[in-house]
């Protein structure tokens, strides 16, 4: 279950990421996304650590 959570909020946060950089441009969108990504998985991994 927790797996599923993580790639779900993953999926949320890279998404974000990408529409908002995909206002500038396809390069700042890939990061963006990347970075969405990365902070949604920090975030999520430590929320669960914390409640499981």
């Amino acid at each position: 279950m927790k797996g599923f959570i993580v790639i779900v909020v993953v999926s949320i946060g890279g998404g974000i990421g990408w529409w908002l950089g995909a206002m500038v441009g396809l390069g700042t969108a890939i990061v963006l996304s990347a970075l969405g990504s990365a902070i949604a998985v920090y975030y999520v991994r430590r929320l669960l650590a914390q409640y499981t």
